[in-house]
């Protein structure tokens, strides 16, 4: 099961330098000009999880894999995208394709850096983000709409719920809000998830400073912050430049480098955990002693899909899930510890998985 992350923002705002310190490599050519990324680059990350590293030791594992989330650099998107603008429907369609969205704002000045719209100012460019992307969606919507209309009035009840809601859709769009602000019942979920709406992705902000702002920000930065927060979508503050610097270094001389700084960890783990949680994400893990193995499924999943996530099969026959909590597992010192402090449940279909579980399942194919 994948899930992944696009990249999006103006053009020269960062957002391929990130990716590329992201993904430690230089797939996305970084260039100070508009529309350098022609084609989404696509790269997997690891998600820093320290109790991984715990376990592995616990139980002697020769081999740790952790869970990863995929990045995706979408090309810079501009003021009129939504109607064919700069590469326009191509990368709005590329957006469409991801789970959730790390919108990059430039929050530093710098002349030789050019900004398409001639100053430098991350709210007015995340609103023009969000207005092209809120006016693809209601384009969509009223193509759509009439027709699920007149299915309604025929007595097709899909349709009518189908209809129902994305009435409430496009009135919040036409309102200039997005489709995530609107408030739908648990049972139309799937409804709105099926319109792959691309104002109804999760949100968050990565502010891009300068160097000397790595630390704290900037009163740029503070500006996009403080719209974020009005917005309600997380934030992190990182500098582009630095994170590419760090990730060229050697893993001995990195945490040097940025103590140096006055930085305590990376910006790059805190956009990964950003990013983790903004899909709403949990860590399950299989332990033994050739590798301790992080997991990833979305939060209110069940044993069985837990099992799939490692192999559909596993799904297919799913009888139970050997069940240890991470604090219970380090505590008694492993599995066999657990076991015999009475601490390994049995879990059928119905479990819903906790962050951290440790699993053994049984199945039959």
């Amino acid at each position: 099961m994948g899930f992944n992350c696009g990249i999006v923002g103006l053009p020269n705002v960062g957002k391929s330098t990130l990716f590329n310190a992201l993904t430690a490599t230089q797939a996305a050519q970084a260039a100070n000009y508009p529309f350098c990324t022609i084609e989404p680059n696509v790269g997997r990350v690891a998600v820093p999880d320290p109790r991984l590293e715990t376990l592995a030791q616990i139980e002697k594992s020769a081999k740790i894999v952790p869970t990863q989330l995929e990045f995706v650099d979408i090309a810079g998107l501009v003021k009129g995208a939504s109607k064919g603008e700069g590469l326009g429907n191509q990368f709005l369609g590329n957006i469409r394709e991801v789970d959730a969205i790390a919108q990059v704002l430039r929050c530093f000045e710098d002349s030789d850096v050019t900004h398409v719209s001639g100053s430098v100012d991350p709210v007015r460019d995340a609103e023009i983000i969000e207005t092209e992307l809120m006016l693809a969606d209601l384009e969509s919507l009223e193509k759509r709409l009439p027709n699920l209309q007149k299915k309604a009035k025929s007595g097709d009840k899909e349709a009518a719920a189908e209809a129902a809601v994305m009435e409430r859709i496009v009135a919040a769009l036409r309102d200039g809000k997005p489709a995530r602000t609107v408030d739908v019942p648990a049972e139309s979920v799937a409804i709105v998830r099926r319109m792959q709406l691309l104002t109804a992705k999760p949100q968050m902000f990565v502010l891009n400073v300068d160097e000397a702002s790595a630390a704290s920000g900037n009163a740029i930065s503070a500006k996009a912050a403080d719209y974020a927060r009005m917005v309600g979508a997380p934030f992190v503050i990182i500098s582009a430049a630095i994170e590419a610097e760090v990730a060229q270094l050697p893993s001995g001389e990195q945490r040097e480098y940025l103590e140096s700084l006055g930085l305590h960890d990376t910006g790059l783990s805190r956009v990964i955990a950003a990013g983790y949680t903004l899909l709403d994400l949990v860590t399950f893990f299989t332990v033994g002693p050739k590798e301790a193995h992080a997991w990833t499924v979305k939060r209110g999943s069940k044993a069985p899909q837990a099992a799939g996530a490692i192999h559909t099969d596993f799904e297919k026959g799913f009888i139970r899930a050997e069940t240890i909590g991470y604090d219970d597992f380090v505590a008694c010192g492993g599995e066999q510890g657990a076991k015999d402090a009475g601490k390994m449940r049995l879990e059928g279909k119905d479990y819903v998985v906790a962050d951290g579980d440790i699993f053994h399942f049984r199945f039959n194919i």
